[in-house]
């Protein structure tokens, strides 16, 4: 059984850092995963995109609420993809997710039914 798994979410101050860690398990070869993308969701809000990358690394996008603070990155090896999050704001505050898909270069990546695997999130909290 294939899935993803966040980590690295806890609690810090607006202008910290934090690194979000996405796990992919079960089986992973092939096109099973080959999408990964973060969505965030803020208490009272719908679940938004937040950052993608695909197969290789070599594209990525970001939510413009995100560029140039955020930074996306996969270590095949590992199966692992990472959103790296500097100069955090309190409206950064909210449940982030970690969804894989396999390759599509005709859905957008912020087309949430377009992934099949879904972690359970990890709180990210930011203070003032």
């Amino acid at each position: 059984q294939a899935q993803v798994e966040e980590s690295g979410g806890g609690t810090v101050q607006a202008g910290g850092s934090l690194r979000l860690s996405c796990a992919a398990s079960g089986r992973t070869s092939g096109r099973t995963f080959s999408d990964y993308s973060w969505f965030r969701q803020a208490p009272g809000k719908e679940r938004e995109f937040v950052s993608a990358i695909r197969e290789g690394g070599a594209v990525t996008y970001y939510s413009d609420s995100v560029k140039g603070r955020f930074t996306i990155s996969r270590d095949g090896a590992k199966n692992t993809v990472y959103l790296s999050m500097n100069s955090l704001k309190p409206e950064d505050t909210a449940v982030y997710y970690c969804a894989a898909r396999p390759t599509s270069y005709t859905i957008q990546f912020s087309d949430e039914r377009s992934y099949a695997y879904w972690g359970q999130g990890t709180q990210v909290t930011v203070s003032t």
